[in-house]
């Protein structure tokens, strides 16, 4: 019996991990403070040259 119960929970395992793969996350990718950083610091650098009224 414990053979049997190991070979299918063996399997079930395996099973479970090949179906979480197939299924993936929705979570947002993750970004380092460093990286959040540079991305806002660019994003102001944007906006104050986007504000600024270009001489023609």
């Amino acid at each position: 019996m414990n053979r049997k119960k190991k070979i299918k929970n063996i399997l079930t395992k395996k099973a479970k991990k090949a179906n979480a793969k197939l299924h993936k996350s929705n979570k947002p990718k993750y970004i380092s403070k460093t990286e959040r950083e540079k991305l806002a610091q660019q994003e102001s650098l944007d906006d104050s040259i986007e504000s600024t009224p270009e001489s023609e």
